[in-house]
């Protein structure tokens, strides 16, 4: 009965490593490189806007994925970025991931007009919400 025990052990110790792994992949802390108020712009295309919500991963219809060319479609395992966004033109909201965006310095005001409604002001180079 002694000759198994160290089998068992090994046994053992395999079935808690394994059971680690699994739980430190489900517990990753995910992280972003920009936060909510946050004003950034597009590395490709001409807009700028505010950030007011983030999906650490790839969050919308696989129809709206598949609808960006494949040759500068994004991975999906980053984070996207809810804006709201403007051009010289017009205002309305996009869904950007983190690859493409980069700080806007431009210290210029988002003119969208929903950023009332969802921040109380301009503090420096974002926005800022009353925390609840």
């Amino acid at each position: 009965m002694l000759t198994y025990v160290p089998g068992l052990v090994y046994f053992f110790l395999l079935i808690f490593f394994l059971i680690y792994l699994s739980l430190s992949n489900l517990m990753a802390i995910k992280t972003s490189k920009f936060s909510i108020g946050d004003i950034v712009k597009h590395k490709h295309f001409n807009f700028r806007g505010v950030i007011y919500d983030v999906d650490f991963e790839f969050n919308n219809s696989e129809e709206w994925y598949k609808s960006i060319p494949k040759d500068v479609r994004p991975r999906k395992d980053q984070p996207f970025y809810h804006l709201l966004a403007e051009n010289n033109e017009i205002t309305y909201e996009a869904y950007v991931s983190e690859q493409n965006l980069v700080n806007d310095d431009s210290d210029e005001p988002v003119r969208h007009p929903l950023i009332e409604e969802i921040f109380t002001g301009k503090k420096g180079s974002g926005y800022f919400k009353q925390s609840n």
